[in-house]
C-alpha cells in the first residue's frame, strides 16, 4: 500500500491542534477509474484515427495553400472545407501532444512509486498511532523491522495504485475556561511560570499555557515554533525548564565513514549548507583509499575545585598531601564511593597564593560524566575537612577543569576522550575525488592550519573547521553543544609520503567530551541517531566502550571534513560550492504563505 504524505503534515498544525483526516481506500483494480474509460473506441483504434486525421488534414491544407499561392489568391481567404480542416488539425494536434495517447500520460501520473513519501499532495495520509508509552527515547526500540520477502519481478502481479482522498481540518479552539484563568494568573504574576508543571501535573498543558501567557505579555507571536509532537514529560527535570515549544534542525547523513574496519553513517544536525556534502566527500575519499584508523589515547573527565587557606604554606601542605602516592589509595576510595563507574585516575594541584586548585580526573563509563566526577569531588572535600579544618571551599569548580572554555590545560592534558585519527589518501583519489594534488594540500595545511593559526595566537585551533563537524554531530546525538569549545581542539597534519605520490592526513583531538547515556541522549530523535551509529545507551558488556566509539566517530568525521574543506580551498572551489549549496533561490515569503 502506498502512503501519501501532505506537506502540511510536516508541521502537524501551527495552532497546536491535531489534524482530523478523512480516509478513503480503493483496494480493487476494477474500482480505479482511468481517463481512457471515457473513450468510445479502444485506445489503439483512437490513436489510429487521430494519426490518420492529423496527416490527412495537413496534406489537404498544404495542397490548398500551394494552389492559392500558384493562383495569387490571398491565404487568409478560406472556405468552409478549409475551416473544418483547420479545426480537425487543432483537435488532432492537441490529442497527439499527449504523446501517443492518454495511456502513456496516465502511466506517468499513476505508476506505483517505490518511494513511500513520493505520493502526490492530493493523496491520502495514513497515520498509525504509536502504541508505545515511554518517557523518553532511551526506551524506544530502534532496531530495523523485519521486512517481508520481496517477490521476483517476473512473478509480481500488477497492482493498481491506491487512491486516497483527504480532507484536513485544522481546529484552533480557544483555551478552556480553566486554562484561561491560569493564563491570566501567569500574566498577572500570581502563578509563577516555572511552577506550572508541578501544579498541573501535565507537562504538555503547562507548556501550552506558558506559551500563550508569553505571547500575551510580549505581544509577539510564536507561530512557527512547534508545540505539538514532542514528549515534554521526557525533558522534565533533566533537559530544559519552562518549555514553550521546540526547534527543528535538519539532520543529514555523511558517509559511509570507513573507520577501524567498520562503516558508519554519521548523522549531522546543521543549518549550514555544504557542510554535510563536504564531509560526505571526505568520507568517500577515505573509503576509496582503504579507510581511516583511530587510537584512543586517554579517557577521563575532570573537575577542579578551588579552596582557600589563611596562608600559602597551608595551601602547599594540602598540595603535597594530595599528590603523595601514599595517600592516593585513601583518596580514591573516598572518591569512588559516589558511583560504580566513576574511578579516580589522577589529581593534579596548582597553587595561586593562599588558594589551591585540585584537578581531579576520573573514568565515567558511557556517561559524559560531569555530574559523576562532581559527586566524587564533593566526597573528597568532605573527607579533607577532617584533616584540614581551616580549609575554606570557595567553589566546586575553579575553572582549572576547564569546562566550556578554551584552555591550555585541556589542550595539553586532555579532557574527556583524547583521540588521534589518521588515513593515507592515494594520489589518484586526491586528484579525482578531491580535485587537487598532494603538494598543494601539504603547503596549504602548513601555511593555513599551522602558521596562520600560530600568527593568530590560536589555542587548540590548528585546523580548518573542526568545530563545524563537532557541533553538527553533537546536536544530532544529544551531546552538550557548549562543550563544542574544548571538544573542537584539534591539530590537523598533512604530509606527502611514498615519494610524494600519496597523502598522510591526521587529526589529533585531546578533549572530545561525549556520552551515550544521560542528558539529551535520552530524547527520541537523538537516541535514534545514536542507534544509527550503534552506540545507543550504555554498553553492559564493556562499560564505556560506546562513548569511546562515539568519540572515535567524531574524530573520523572531523578528519573527513578537514580533508574536503582543505581540498576545496586548495582547488579554489570554496566560494563556488557555498554559492551553490549554501544559498536558497526560493522566495521565502511565498513559501511561508503557501
Amino acid at each position: 500500500m502506498e502512503v501519501g504524505k501532505r506537506s502540511a503534515m510536516e508541521h502537524n498544525t501551527k495552532s497546536g491542534k491535531p489534524l482530523k483526516m478523512k480516509v478513503k481506500f480503493v483496494d480493487d483494480e476494477k474500482d480505479v477509474v482511468k481517463a481512457t474509460d471515457a473513450l468510445p473506441l479502444p485506445l489503439y483504434l483512437t490513436n489510429a484515427v487521430f494519426f490518420t486525421l492529423f496527416f490527412s488534414v495537413v496534406y489537404f491544407l498544404l495542397t490548398s495553400w500551394r494552389e492559392k499561392i500558384r493562383t495569387n489568391t490571398p491565404l487568409h481567404v478560406i472556405d468552409l472545407s478549409e475551416i473544418v480542416a483547420i479545426i480537425a488539425f487543432v483537435a488532432s494536434f492537441i490529442y497527439l501532444l499527449g504523446f501517443f495517447g492518454m495511456d502513456f500520460v496516465q502511466s506517468l501520473i499513476l505508476q506505483p512509486s517505490n518511494d513511500i513519501w513520493a505520493a502526490d499532495d492530493d493523496e491520502e495520509i495514513i497515520l498509525k498511532e504509536d502504541a508505545r508509552k515511554v518517557p523518553c527515547g532511551q526506551a524506544i526500540d530502534c532496531s530495523i523491522p523485519k521486512m517481508a520477502p520481496i517477490a521476483s519481478p517476473k512473478a509480481a502481479p500488477k497492482v493498481a495504485p491506491k487512491v486516497f482522498e483527504e480532507k484536513a481540518m485544522i481546529e484552533t479552539p480557544p483555551p478552556t475556561e480553566e486554562d484561561e484563568e491560569i493564563i491570566k494568573a501567569v500574566v498577572a504574576g500570581t502563578i509563577p511560570s516555572y511552577s506550572l508543571e508541578s501544579k498541573l501535573g501535565d507537562c504538555k498543558r503547562a507548556a501550552s499555557i506558558r506559551r500563550e501567557a508569553l505571547q500575551r505579555v510580549t505581544g509577539k507571536s510564536l507561530e512557527g515554533l512547534p508545540l505539538e509532537g514532542f514528549d515534554y514529560e521526557s525533558i522534565l527535570g533533566q533537559c530544559c525548564e519552562m518549555p514553550v515549544g521546540y526547534i527543528t534542525i535538519p539532520v543529514g547523513i555523511a558517509g559511509p565513514l570507513m573507520l577501524n574496519g567498520r562503516e558508519f553513517s554519521v548523522p549531522m544536525a546543521t543549518t549550514e549548507g555544504c557542510l554535510v556534502a563536504s564531509t560526505n566527500r571526505g568520507c568517500k575519499a577515505i573509503k576509496l583509499s582503504g579507510g581511516a584508523s583511530s587510537v584512543l589515547l586517554k579517557d577521563g573527565m575532570t573537575r577542579a575545585p578551588v579552596v582557600r587557606f589563611n596562608s600559602a604554606k597551608r595551601a602547599a601542605e594540602l598540595k603535597f598531601f594530595m599528590e603523595d602516592p601514599a595517600n592516593y589509595e585513601t583518596i580514591s576510595m573516598v572518591f569512588n564511593k559516589s558511583s560504580r563507574f566513576g574511578r579516580l585516575q589522577t589529581v593534579k594541584c596548582a597553587v595561586a597564593g593562599k588558594n589551591l586548585y585540585m584537578r581531579f580526573c576520573c573514568s565515567t563509563g558511557d556517561a559524559m560524566g560531569m555530574n559523576m566526577v562532581s559527586k566524587g569531588v564533593q566526597n573528597v572535600l568532605d573527607f579533607l575537612q577532617n584533616d584540614f579544618p581551616d580549609m575554606d571551599v570557595i567553589g566546586i569548580s575553579g575553572n582549572y577543569c576547564s569546562d566550556k572554555k578554551p584552555a591550555a590545560v585541556n589542550w595539553i592534558e586532555g579532557r574527556g576522550k583524547s583521540v588521534v585519527c589518521e588515513a593515507v589518501i592515494k594520489g589518484d583519489i586526491v586528484t579525482k575525488v578531491l580535485k587537487t594534488n598532494v603538494a598543494a594540500l601539504v603547503e596549504l595545511n602548513m601555511l593555513k592550519n599551522l602558521t596562520g593559526s600560530a600568527i593568530a595566537g590560536a589555542l587548540g585551533g590548528f585546523n580548518a573547521h573542526a568545530s563545524n563537524i563537532v557541533s553538527a554531530v553533537y546536536l544530532a546525538t544529544g551531546q552538550d553543544p557548549a562543550q563544542n569549545i574544548e571538544s573542537s581542539h584539534c591539530i590537523t597534519m598533512m604530509e606527502a609520503i611514498n615519494d610524494g605520490k600519496d597523502l598522510h592526513v591526521s587529526v589529533t583531538m585531546p578533549s572530545i567530551e561525549v556520552g551515550t547515556v544521560g542528558g539529551g541522549t535520552q530524547l527520541a530523535s537523538q537516541s535514534a541517531c545514536l542507534n544509527l551509529l550503534g552506540v545507543k545507551g550504555a554498553n553492559r558488556e564493556a562499560p564505556g566502550s560506546n562513548a569511546r566509539q562515539l568519540a572515535s566517530v567524531v574524530a573520523g568525521s572531523v578528519l573527513a571534513g578537514e580533508l574536503s574543506l582543505m581540498s576545496a580551498i586548495a582547488a579554489g572551489q570554496l566560494v563556488k560550492s557555498h554559492m551553490k549549496y549554501n544559498r536558497s533561490n526560493k522566495d521565502v515569503t511565498t513559501v511561508a504563505s503557501s
